[in-house]
């Protein structure tokens, strides 16, 4: 029998992207192109996303894949993009104002001023989201605020891949992982939250139907289907949030943390337990709904590639133009004892508090302050870790690493001897795609869930187990540094 394949139109913030995904979870076939904001064209300070802009090129990566693939036996399509972005439609479903994009500046006053419409703790008790500048509430309010005649206009507020959703196939829908990333939803009840939305003088109306993922909600028809070079009729099934798809994709079960390293790390957990109050809030979790009901991903972030990135810019001057910089940091690194000669880095340093570099002295090299740097960050991620335990009432067996930091072999290891338990890295690359890929072979009827389609996925990992060398000197390092989480 003929293998069947998948389309997976990936927005992202630097790339987009056309991935086709077989039967077997496997990428077939890849296209991208760069991906950027714009100047908004009222204030050019103000940064947009040109939906135009993304459709022709998602038209000219999926050419590209089909030239790859057989095109005859694609099963499905789907989108999967970044969070909270959206615009508002008028009733004859044309956008009436540009995508305000997450990296706008606009919207950071709304937050810092939000108590005005609703309590900070409320909203959190409500949502369960971080106050990030860039959730869609914000924007909202903004438009409220700043343009009103739009928000008279608008007959319906559609994220970002929903507006794909909608030039594939004319169906307005919301698709859930979105709204759960928009500060608008009642967390427990999975639906957006009347209380938020008549503090802020709008109505749940203008979210179209709800939708949850997997579902196919239409085809491929008329003019979209011919840009992209696509026969009508294909199904379109919903996908969503990549951060969602991404936990899923990486094979994680419910209480099994998943790690995103990269310029930021990530740390969730998919639970069944979610409690958001003031402690939580302080602490920085963060809940979204995750891309089955019933469980909530629970989170903290913080810079950790950014940091390095730092170091590297301004300690590796002489090999800055080298390809194999990053080797040269890390072998110095590994030359270095546990503990860093003495060397503490404050990983909050990047923070508008400023931060701290300490235990330096005339002898000190600068692969001490590199493989401190590693240590720091570790002991964040067990410290972030011991919260997310404390708040879902589970005990971590092990850690899924992906990203682009999982590469750095040095730094595996000491997250696997710092945090005590093993470490495996997911060799699957693109783990949104293969998870929103996994939802639409689930949603075309080829599996019968999500679930059994990642059963069938071949996963490959390199794992990394915690050793008894240094292990008293690293409990008393973590000791150390979490005197500086818990008083920052």
């Amino acid at each position: 029998m003929a293998e069947k394949t998948v389309l997976v139109l990936d927005c992202g913030a630097t790339n987009i992207r056309t991935i086709a995904v077989n039967d077997r979870g496997s990428i077939v076939a890849v296209s991208s192109l760069s991906n950027n904001t714009r100047p908004d064209p009222v204030n050019p300070s103000f940064r947009i996303w040109d939906v135009e802009e993304i459709w022709r090129k998602f038209s000219h990566t999926t050419r590209e894949v089909l030239e790859k693939i057989d095109g005859s036996e694609i099963a499905a399509i789907t989108v999967t993009t970044f969070g909270v972005d959206g615009a508002p439609f008028d009733g004859e479903g044309r956008m009436i104002y540009p995508v305000i994009s997450w990296q706008c500046p606009r919207t950071v006053p709304v937050m810092e001023n939000i108590g005005k419409y609703i309590e900070l703790n409320e909203l959190y008790r409500i949502t369960g989201l971080q106050p990030y500048a860039f959730n869609t509430i914000n924007k909202l309010i903004w438009l409220r605020e700043n343009e009103p005649e739009v928000v008279d206009r608008m007959e319906a507020f559609l994220f970002i891949p929903s507006i794909f959703l909608y030039f594939l196939t004319g169906e307005m829908v919301t698709d859930m992982t979105m709204a759960g990333t928009s500060m608008l939803t009642d967390l427990r009840k999975r639906s957006f939250s009347k209380t938020i939305l008549n503090r802020i003088g709008l109505s749940e109306r203008l979210f179209p139907v709800p939708t949850e993922p997997g579902n196919v909600i239409g085809t491929v028809k008329g003019r979209k289907a011919s840009e992209l070079g696509l026969p009508e009729g294909i199904p379109v099934v919903v996908a969503g949030h990549d951060t969602q798809f991404a936990i899923f994709g990486s094979g994680a079960e419910e209480n099994e943390p998943v790690l995103s390293s990269g310029t930021w790390e990530i740390l969730m957990v998919r639970t069944s337990r979610a409690q958001p109050g003031p402690e939580l809030l302080q602490k920085g979790v963060t809940h979204e709904l995750d891309v089955l009901p019933g469980l909530v991903n629970t989170g903290i972030q913080w810079i950790a590639s950014g940091m390095l990135e730092w170091i590297r810019r301004n300690f590796y001057l002489p090999e800055k133009d080298r390809k194999d910089i990053y080797e040269i940091m890390i072998d110095e690194a590994r030359q270095i004892e546990a503990g860093s000669k003495g060397v503490r880095i404050d990983p909050s340093f990047y923070g508008s508090g400023g931060g701290s570099i300490t235990g330096l002295t005339m002898d000190t090299p600068r692969a001490a302050i590199y493989r401190a740097a590693l240590e720091s960050l570790v002991c964040k991620t067990k410290h972030s870790l011991n919260i997310l335990e404390d708040a879902g009432g589970f005990q971590s067996r092990q850690l899924l690493l992906v990203g682009g930091g999982a590469k750095n072999r040095l730094w595996n290891q000491l997250r696997a001897d710092i945090l005590g338990i093993p470490v495996k890295v997911v060799k699957q690359k693109e783990t949104t795609v293969l998870g929103a890929a996994l939802f639409a072979l689930a949603g075309t009827g080829l599996y019968a869930s999500p679930e059994q389609a990642r059963a069938n996925v071949q996963y490959e990992t390199e794992d990394y187990s915690p050793t008894e060398k240094d292990r008293k000197l690293y409990e008393s390092l973590y000791e150390r540094y979490l005197e500086i989480f818990e008083s920052s």
